[in-house]
């Protein structure tokens, strides 16, 4: 079988928008970063280990100090999962 390297490129909109409905990516978040992507929430305790839940476009989708429930919200919403460290 001959194989050969496909250089593909994406523009950065095609980018933003791979995985758009279908990805969603949960990861782990420290109370001094939810005003940056989760402006509208209240001051957090500083102790809480907190969860969020993204979409592919890194859209905010649900903050929680319950890491189970960024699974189900994102089952609910039919999106595979990624976790980011």
């Amino acid at each position: 079988m001959l194989m050969r390297e496909v250089n593909a490129r994406l523009t950065q909109s095609e980018l933003a928008h791979l995985g758009a409905g279908e990805v969603g990516y949960i990861r782990k978040m420290r109370s001094e970063e939810v005003s940056r992507c989760f402006p509208e929430a209240p001051d957090i305790d500083p102790s809480l280990d907190l969860w969020a839940l993204f979409g592919a476009d890194g859209t905010p989708i649900l903050l929680t100090d319950n890491r189970s429930s960024t699974f189900y919200k994102a089952a609910e919403d039919e999106l595979k999962t990624v976790s980011l460290h």
